[in-house]
């Protein structure tokens, strides 16, 4: 990876760049059930205020990482759900392990103590990055939704913080 890539917190004046990489992941149909792409607000909404980054060579945004809440139930505060993309000319760079290493570390210093993923099985590439961050294997759900018509299996992974709610 390249030196002049780095993270910073991501903007609301990101959001035609960070859109653009969403599209292309909804694209590959590898990375998500969305099949479009929200308005800013609506992203907003369903989005924790913090964890929010981007993944930059000078003013290019290569990628992004976001965490939604798992549920609205306070006992459920400290579990984020994570979002990770990549733009398709960024891919295989080491942007997404950038992207994840920060994502963790922000994370633990917002005081959440678990974070995961829901990965179609096809996404080899998502899978190998959350397994080499510590994230662990714990499940499927079978044909928990349709893209394109089709039943979707889910691998849910978890990566538990070694420094918060221990």
């Amino acid at each position: 990876m390249s030196k002049d890539i780095n993270t910073r917190k991501m903007e609301a004046s990101d959001w035609e760049a960070v859109s653009k990489i969403y599209a292309e992941g909804i694209a590959t149909g590898l990375a998500t059930f969305e099949t479009g792409i929200p308005t800013y607000e609506a992203w907003d909404a369903a989005h924790m205020g913090a964890c929010r980054l981007v993944a930059v060579e000078g003013d290019t945004i290569l990628g992004w990482a976001a965490l939604s809440p798992v549920s609205s139930r306070c006992v459920y505060g400290g579990i984020g759900e994570v979002s990770v993309y990549v733009g398709s000319k960024a891919r295989g760079k080491g942007v997404g392990k950038l992207l994840m290493q920060t994502l963790i570390q922000e994370s633990e210093e917002d005081g959440l103590w678990t974070i995961q993923s829901g990965i179609f099985p096809e996404n080899e590439a998502s899978i190998e990055l959350h397994k080499r961050m510590g994230f662990r294997y714990i499940g499927k759900r079978e044909r928990v939704g349709k893209l394109a018509g089709e039943w979707k299996d889910n691998l849910l992974f978890e990566r538990r913080s070694e420094k918060v709610g221990v």
